[in-house]
């Protein structure tokens, strides 16, 4: 406890100096914290994905639509358990700004494979039975203040029209990591339209989603789809849901690349940051070294007086930073709407950040220790700051 006070009256012994450099600390953890976190954001897809689920879609892109008449065949294919299908409908709610994610899928088969989206009995069954209702995630709902009931028009930008839907269902997500800003009618509304209107786009949909009945065959069941499908006029390509979502990832490798430079270069900075400070404080202390050093005290204990000082600097910043990840995420995560539709700070976040306190700390205190340690006790006392 002594030593602990010691360090802690030492690095507060020039009190502006250090608030400072806590406070640069502080914001440079808060920046990596939220960095890591956009990362882990953009991942949260591919996270969240089911190791029992596939996705088949047109091997051409996924632009392009498949039968509805694929459905059967996927379904008598050795290893399926189960099959749903839905559009991306892709519509516009008053205006453009107001973007989210909007499917027609087929609601009983989709919702079965999809256990992690909790909606209640009641509203499941209203949903289910009436072709003009839909559901939305609760963070959704709460975005655009709809209740039970409401009802809620899509502007169609691929399937043009105003496609008026009656909101019988606000889902919950099983745990942090479900999309809850996404939007779901039901596909036989949108087909139903389609025969009136465009007759040669009825029928078909944008993709399946599949469930396996082991998710160890996943690659085999991939390859005895695409091979049913295969010199047709729509060849299919299935993959595990992990590697569909990693496919959209993928178009931004570039800007995830640019993120995660710019976390290391914060520390870069911050690091620079709080060896300055330790190299000054060693410098106006040097003659305190030299008096230890005839005490008989050694290099050693030198090194973790100015180490311990450093980490009372970059801890108490670096703590304070963590704390404040949370609150600012929140308003981070309303600020960008549905861009993120998961937006958690993930406790390795917090472990990185610690470990990022934990290494600045450590480093900064190198040069400055070793200036200390080698001085010898004559030029130390000699020394007039």
């Amino acid at each position: 406890m002594n030593i602990l006070k010691i360090l802690v009256r030492n690095a507060f012994r020039h009190k502006l100096r250090s608030i400072l450099t806590i406070i640069a600390m502080c914001i440079a953890i808060l920046a990596f914290g939220l960095l890591r976190t956009v990362i882990s954001a953009w991942y949260a897809g591919v996270a969240a994905s089911s190791a029992d689920r596939l996705v088949t879609r047109n091997a051409i892109s996924l632009i392009f639509p498949l039968p509805l008449a694929y459905r059967d065949k996927i379904r008598l294919t050795d290893g399926v358990k189960g099959v749903s299908y839905g559009n991306w409908f892709g519509g516009i709610y008053i205006e453009e700004k107001n973007f989210f994610a909007n499917f027609a899928v087929e609601p009983q088969t989709y919702l079965a494979l999809y256990p992690e989206f909790i909606l209640p009995p009641d509203q499941l069954r209203a949903f289910l039975t009436n072709r003009k209702a839909c559901i939305a995630g609760g963070r959704l709902a709460e975005r655009f203040g709809w209740k039970i009931g409401d009802t809620i028009t899509l502007k169609g930008t691929i399937f043009p029209g105003n496609w008026e839907l009656l909101l019988q269902g606000i889902y919950r997500g099983r745990d942090q990591t479900v999309d809850q800003s996404m939007f779901f009618f039901h596909w036989d509304y949108l087909n139903e339209s389609l025969k009136k209107t465009t007759s040669g786009r009825a029928n078909q949909v944008g993709y399946y989603i599949i469930q396996l009945t082991d998710p160890d065959r996943a690659a085999e069941v991939c390859t005895a789809i695409d091979k049913n499908f295969k010199n047709s006029l729509a060849e299919t390509l299935t993959e595990t849901e992990k590697a569909f979502q990693m496919s959209f990832v993928a178009m931004s490798d570039a800007l995830i690349w640019v993120i995660q430079i710019v976390s290391g270069v914060i520390i870069v900075i911050i690091l620079a940051v709080v060896a300055n400070t330790m190299a000054m404080t060693t410098r106006e202390r040097i003659g305190e070294y030299a008096i230890y050093k005839t005490l008989g005290f050694g290099a050693f204990y030198i090194w973790g007086l100015i180490w311990g000082e450093s980490l009372v600097i970059t801890l108490s910043g670096g703590l304070l930073g963590m704390v404040l990840t949370y609150p600012v995420s929140r308003v981070f995560s309303n600020a960008v709407g549905t861009v993120f539709p998961v937006f958690n700070v993930d406790i390795t976040t917090i472990y990185m950040d610690l470990g990022v306190a934990l290494t600045v700390g450590t480093l900064a205190t190198i040069l400055p220790a070793r200036h200390a340690c080698k001085i010898s006790i004559a030029d130390g006392l000699r020394r007039v700051e």
